[in-house]
């Protein structure tokens, strides 16, 4: 965290250049350097950033938020809802491949990796980027949400014709940071077992991103992974 250029997009650095040299944000960093000194912390250093890296801030066509970190060894990989590959999909993420299916037709993936989706415009962005193995919410309120809050508002102020997904009362609650007269919300309930037949089911969030997409002369998503 000590030289952040070399870990974030080129394109992120420069609309959240701001940010980055704020105090809330050095001292996130200080945080993070005492916490890593003491814990194991996920994901990897590299991957903190990924969400930006594998989507540039131009390329942005869609945003599905979500929390923080799984908090499980070797399972975040930078991206909401995503995890590496070789590491079984979480529930959430095993329900919405099921909604996906059920939504698209795609045939549901062996693995939980979701970069495909972030190479494609999909911004994968957790609103907190770091947390303590086997203690999740552990980095909440240290600033991240800070930090997301303000890609989310740049993205909707700089941007037009987004789709922002929101799953969840938690996702939702950014709803005050989108524009909707520039944008494109969908909400549902969470993809959670504890809440995914109460609306997350049959949503159809997949197509209908891309009824959108086409209606505002953009490409749609291919959502097979």
């Amino acid at each position: 965290m000590s030289s952040l250029s070399p870990k974030i997009h080129t394109s992120w650095l420069e609309v959240l250049m701001p940010e980055f040299q704020k105090d809330y944000f050095m001292a996130l960093k200080q945080f993070l350097v005492d916490e890593k000194s003491k814990y194991r912390i996920y994901p990897p250093g590299s991957q903190i950033f990924s969400a930006y890296n594998h989507t540039p801030f131009n390329q942005v066509k869609v945003v599905i938020i979500g929390q923080d970190p799984y908090h499980g060894y070797g399972q975040a990989n930078g991206l909401s809802f995503s995890v590496s590959d070789g590491v079984t999909p979480p529930p959430s993420l095993k329900n919405i491949f099921k909604e996906l299916h059920e939504d698209t037709g795609a045939i549901i993936p062996q693995s939980g990796n979701l970069e495909k989706w972030a190479d494609r415009g999909v911004l994968m962005l957790n609103t907190v980027l770091t947390v303590r193995e086997k203690q999740p919410g552990s980095h909440r309120n240290q600033g991240w949400e800070n930090f997301t809050d303000a890609t989310i508002k740049t993205l909707s102020e700089e941007q037009e014709n987004l789709v922002f997904i929101l799953w969840g009362k938690f996702a939702q609650s950014k709803k005050e940071l989108i524009d909707p007269s520039k944008h494109h919300i969908i909400e549902s309930a969470h993809p959670s077992p504890y809440s995914a037949s109460n609306g997350f089911f049959g949503s159809r969030p997949f197509s209908k991103t891309n009824q959108y997409l086409e209606s505002v002369g953009k490409d749609p998503i291919n959502w097979q992974l």
